[in-house]
């Protein structure tokens, strides 16, 4: 009787075009991140660099596009724009494309900031100032700019004011 482990062969290991559509078919991925990603995976840098070039003719792959989809993600998520500004930035994208996007986009940084506020701390106002730069510094690590947090902030202490 012969075990499955005696007999085994091994598959051909796919292109790095097929692996990068593999990839992408699961994902948006930036050029930079599938090019790691097949680094890692043991294919030569110039095999990886034209599988990616060919997907990006094909538009399987667009930066702008994976770009976008991140934005909308990372924003959903309750982050603020310099946190979403860092992490593009780290897939390669230029501080351009980055400005313009976050430009274009329809997020209302200061209604997300109090959103956090409110998910992390309820609707209970801050006690005390220590409270409340607790609460500033929660919204700046989330990559919200000094100007909404102090909005954010200070509308939760209005909003307390109204309620007493």
């Amino acid at each position: 009787m012969k075990r499955r482990d005696d007999t085994t062969e091994k598959k051909p290991r796919p292109s790095a075009y097929d692996k990068a559509l593999g990839l992408l078919a699961r994902r948006e991925q930036s050029k930079r991140e599938l090019r790691r990603k097949l680094g890692q995976g043991g294919y030569a840098t110039d095999e990886a660099d034209e599988a990616v070039v060919r997907l990006s003719e094909q538009h399987y792959q667009d930066d702008e596009r994976f770009a976008g989809m991140l934005l909308r993600n990372r924003a959903a998520q309750g982050y603020g724009p310099a946190r979403i500004r860092m992490e593009l930035k780290t897939h390669g994208l230029s501080d351009a494309a980055i400005r313009q996007l976050l430009d274009e986009c329809e997020v209302d940084w200061n209604v997300s900031a109090m959103n956090q506020l409110r998910r992390h701390y309820g609707g209970k106002a801050a006690a005390d100032r220590a409270e409340q730069g607790k609460r500033a510094q929660f919204l700046l690590r989330r990559g919200f700019a000094a100007a909404t947090v102090r909005y954010a902030t200070h509308a939760e202490v209005d909003e307390a004011d109204e309620e007493t």
